[in-house]
């Protein structure tokens, strides 16, 4: 660019800009309230975004493993099946050595009603099943190594379904246990 080129493009600005500036305070006062408002909110959902995320960098991980009651135990029954113990027997070898983390073992039925053997047995909900059925699988764990006090059982019967329960298969699937490992706070 030579001397003269800069100049002139030195003078233009000069005369530019303040046209310019004369524009942009030319906005109506409202107008620019209203963009200043949306501005602050962006502002205030993007502080919020952030800290959900801070949260979730932050936040205990959980692993849960789900184990299907016909692999652990009879129909009618909270009795271990021996099939049942060599998948808990595995499970409880990889966990009891390194255990930091409290296991939490809920059981889960489909909703069909307890039969007249259950019953006789003094087994009267599918709440009631399904306590059993995690306590015989927390027992069996602590019998294989697993902490005592880092281990807990909870029965919720037919709650929180993972499928339908109108199908054979969708109730297959509800019957359940899980294992769920939760870091300490």
């Amino acid at each position: 660019m030579t001397g003269r080129s800069l100049k002139r493009s030195i003078l233009v600005m000069s005369f530019v800009t303040p046209l310019l500036l004369t524009a942009c305070n030319n906005v109506p006062q409202e107008q620019y309230d209203a963009l200043q408002a949306k501005l602050d909110q962006c502002q205030k959902d993007l502080g919020a975004c952030n800290a959900v995320v801070a949260y979730l960098k932050e936040a205990p991980r959980y692993e849960k493993y789900s184990l299907k009651s016909s692999l652990l135990f009879a129909s009618g029954s909270w009795q271990l099946s021996s099939s049942g113990k060599s998948a808990i027997a595995k499970i409880a070898s990889k966990l009891a050595g390194q255990q930091h983390e409290h296991i939490y073992v809920n059981g889960y039925t489909d909703n069909v009603p307890i039969g007249a053997d259950l019953m006789k047995a003094g087994v009267t909900t599918n709440v009631a099943l399904s306590q059993k059925r995690a306590d015989a699988v927390m027992a069996y764990m602590v019998s294989q190594g697993i902490n005592a006090n880092l281990i807990s059982a909870h029965g919720y019967g037919e709650a929180d379904p993972i499928a339908s329960n109108s199908t054979a298969s969708g109730r297959a699937r509800n019957r359940r246990v899980e294992l769920t490992l939760k870091p300490q706070m």
